[in-house]
C-alpha cells in the first residue's frame, strides 16, 4: 500500500466517523452500544492507518524500505497521542 492510498483510506474513515457521529447526535444511529463499537472500530481502523503512514515516511527519511512496513495489530496503535 502506497502512501496516497493510506490517505485516501485515512479520508474515507473520517468522512464515515463525521457520518456516525452526526448520526449519533441526531438520535439516528442503531442502539448505543452499536453506535459506540463502529466509533471504536472504526478509530482503531483509523490508528493503524496513521501508525503505517508515520512509519512509512519514517522509513523513508532514514533510507529505509517504505514498502518493508506493514499494519501493525489494533492493541499495538490503539489510543495513540495525535
Amino acid at each position: 500500500m502506497d502512501d496516497k492510498t493510506i490517505l485516501n483510506r485515512i479520508s474515507e474513515l473520517v468522512d464515515e466517523e463525521h457520518r456516525l457521529r452526526g448520526e449519533a447526535q441526531a438520535g439516528e444511529s442503531g442502539t448505543d452500544d452499536d453506535a459506540r463499537t463502529q466509533l471504536r472500530e472504526l478509530e482503531e481502523s483509523l490508528d493503524q492507518c496513521w501508525d503505517l503512514l508515520r512509519r512509512r515516511r519514517a522509513a523513508r527519511q532514514t533510507h529505509g524500505d517504505p514498502d518493508a512496513q506493514g499494519t501493525r495489530p489494533k492493541p499495538a496503535v490503539e489510543r495513540y497521542l495525535q
